[in-house]
């Protein structure tokens, strides 16, 4: 996403600098939204400020300039303003290197004002306590939780990320491993199914989004490392479409990316510190980009853990955040710090030894089957699947019961890690299993999230 910004605005740079210089007045932009009070002042404003002007970005000094990265659905999605996804990129000016840490959803920290909560809820109650402060709020929520500075803050809708790599005529990138998401997020509350093939492919804006937004797709791509993996793609992807010749010199492409990012996203950057990025871009090294992924993985940072009140949440491995903030801290000096389950497909653990059936007991249509597939390809033994008595739905809260006396523990906990719902003694009253054979009962409510 730091890549996407400074190189699309950078595009409109390479527009300004054919254009005379005349003199401008700063007065002339509104300096919280950075939109300018004269539309067609713009570009001027930006040429004024790569010509005439030395900017200093804060942290440059220090040798660690971080900005945090928002993405959120935006009007018209669920949610609107709970971010999707979470990245701080770190530069380091000395060696034009770039650093992308990405942030889990689910991670639990403390909110000030809300307590102990997920990270990207943050956006959303800045976002309920004043119009445009969302941003600012998970910034600091952000910078408190793993003690750094973070002085500035982008945040950008799915809007404008279709609609930008439209404008340039779309993407290609090189698809590494084929996979498909049956849980991809469709309207109303359903789902559809999304494949990729493998191999090298030109991408609208569309489906590019859907490609860096997939959490559930199999062939190993169902991870947060994967996701990131393939995020940092698609943003090298854009670098060099929107720095070719072809979007450098076509004025009306250039515009109408401005007038996307004008619309669809906010940010604490003055113009002067988006020119002073838009300069660091142009030199910093995309070959070898630092990345680490905070995640539950096996040599990872986080454990999965169940909050009183706020559910499901990952939490550091060792109590504190001492780890994970040295791990940042030092992700310049250290290449091996980027945490990934590297475990192969066909060394995977084995869940087979117990039966287990899914049940739903939500009134959202397919949520068993879809769950069958997902447990099925983590190597469980998922031998049926149905709805719960309609006398008793809809079911408020999700539950693994163990329903035999076979010794499966293993296999429950193995259940809890990978659907986040708890392990609870007796199921509600009236639900009985519908095999014989069933050794765990897996109970879908209307709080469990696919």
């Amino acid at each position: 996403m730091l890549m996407l910004i400074g190189l699309i605005i950078a595009g409109g740079i390479g527009y300004a600098a054919n254009q005379k210089q005349p003199d401008l007045d700063p007065l002339d932009y509104d300096p919280v939204t950075l939109e300018p009070k004269q539309p067609e002042g713009f570009l001027k404003k930006l040429s004024y400020l790569v010509f005439k002007k030395e900017v200093k970005l804060e942290g440059a000094k220090n040798d660690r300039i971080n900005i945090l990265l928002l993405g959120m659905g935006g009007p018209g999605h669920d949610g609107p303003y709970l971010t999707d996804t979470m990245m701080i990129a770190s530069i380091k000016p000395s060696t034009n290197e770039v650093a992308l840490i990405s942030i889990p959803r689910d991670l639990g920290v403390a909110i000030p004002g809300y307590g102990t909560r997920k990270i990207n809820h943050a956006n959303a109650f800045g976002e309920m306590e004043k119009e445009n402060w969302g941003g600012a709020f998970a910034t600091q929520v952000v910078a408190d939780a793993f003690d750094m500075d973070i002085p500035y803050y982008i945040r950008m809708d799915f809007a404008a990320f279709e609609e930008i790599i439209n404008e340039v005529g779309g993407i290609r990138v090189n698809v590494d491993k084929a996979f498909t998401d049956y849980m991809f997020p469709a309207p109303r509350d359903q789902y559809q199914t999304i494949s990729f093939k493998q191999g090298p492919q030109t991408m609208d804006g569309k489906i590019a989004l859907n490609f860096v937004r997939s959490r559930h797709g199999n062939n190993g791509e169902g991870s947060d490392f994967a996701r990131a993996r393939r995020q940092q793609k698609v943003i090298l992807a854009l670098k060099e479409k929107v720095l070719s010749f072809s979007t450098l010199t076509n004025p009306v492409r250039i515009k109408k990316i401005m007038d996307s990012l004008e619309r669809h996203m906010t940010t604490n950057m003055n113009f002067d510190a988006i020119v002073g990025l838009v300069r660091m871009a142009r030199s910093i090294n995309t070959d070898n980009v630092k990345t680490l992924v905070l995640d539950n993985a096996t040599n990872g940072f986080l454990i999965s853990s169940n909050h009183p009140t706020a559910g499901f949440l990952l939490t550091p491995k060792t109590g504190n955040f001492n780890e994970i903030q040295q791990a940042i801290s030092t992700i310049f000096e250290n290449n091996e710090l980027t945490k990934k389950d590297t475990t192969p497909e066909q060394e995977k653990p084995r869940y087979d030894t117990a039966v287990v059936e899914v049940q739903n007991g939500t009134w959202r249509a397919g949520t068993a089957a879809r769950l069958k597939q997902q447990l099925t390809e983590a190597n469980f033994y998922v031998d049926a699947v149905g709805n719960t008595d309609p006398a008793y739905k809809p079911i408020t809260i999700s539950g693994i019961y163990k329903i035999s006396d076979n010794e499966s523990l293993e296999v429950m906990q193995a259940l809890q890690n990978s659907l986040h719902i708890p392990i609870k003694q007796t199921p509600p009253e009236g639900i009985i299993p519908t095999a014989t054979s069933t050794d765990i009962l897996v109970i879908v409510g209307d709080d469990f999230v696919e």
